[in-house]
């Protein structure tokens, strides 16, 4: 079973930066797509953003788009969350997750396609 652990949460002004990092725990973190997705208090668990086993493609939700950038280290096993002009509308726990396989169109930006979950890290923009 794989774990996966995020860091890097905290508090940010609006307007701020922060880097969230999830480290896996299994030499096998290479052959999972990763995704991280954020959810606030009674709100659905939103897609923020998505990158491919090699690294070579990413996907990002749209409110996102230009202020955040994922990335991945294989040979450390971690995925990174770089953020951007954060809003305060963006205060959420934060997940990171990994998919073992994509059953298709989209699959990227589904939370019921990933098979594996972090436990978060909250991350509160203050306005």
């Amino acid at each position: 079973q794989e774990q996966l652990v995020e860091s890097g949460g905290g508090l940010v002004q609006a307007g701020g930066s922060l880097r969230l990092s999830c480290v896996a725990s299994r030499r096998a973190f290479s052959s999972y797509a990763m995704g991280w997705f954020r959810q606030a208090p009674g709100k659905e668990r939103e897609f923020v953003a998505a990158i491919t086993l090699s690294g070579t493609i990413t996907y990002y939700g749209d409110s996102v788009k230009g202020r955040f950038t994922i990335s991945r280290d294989n040979a450390k096993n971690t995925v990174n969350l770089q953020m951007n002009s954060l809003k305060p509308e963006e205060t959420a726990e934060y997940y990171c997750a990994g998919l073992n396989r994509c059953s298709g169109s989209g699959c990227y930006r589904s939370s019921y396609e990933y098979d594996y979950w972090g436990q978060g890290t909250q991350v509160t923009v203050s306005s």
